[in-house]
């Protein structure tokens, strides 16, 4: 499975998901870091651009933090 590095900016204006020239991912959230709201947000945007359901999705290390590694099916 591979892994993605997703960095959450929670409390945007509007919900997106672009890939960044390092090949990072940038997620703008409008959900707020509160009970894993924005980390339920930033699954289904994974999850939408990549084709795959939210439960194949897992966060790796950094649920608490900005910056996250995620991993998706292949």
């Amino acid at each position: 499975m591979p892994v993605i590095l997703v960095k959450a900016k929670p409390n945007s204006r509007a919900s997106a998901l672009t890939q960044q020239e390092d090949g990072t991912w940038l997620a703008q959230l409008k959900s707020p870091p509160v009970d894993g709201k924005a980390n339920a947000e930033l699954i289904a945007l994974i999850a939408k651009q990549f084709g795959c359901t939210k439960a194949n999705i897992d966060i790796k290390t950094g649920a608490g933090s900005r910056l996250k590694r995620i991993t998706i099916p292949d």
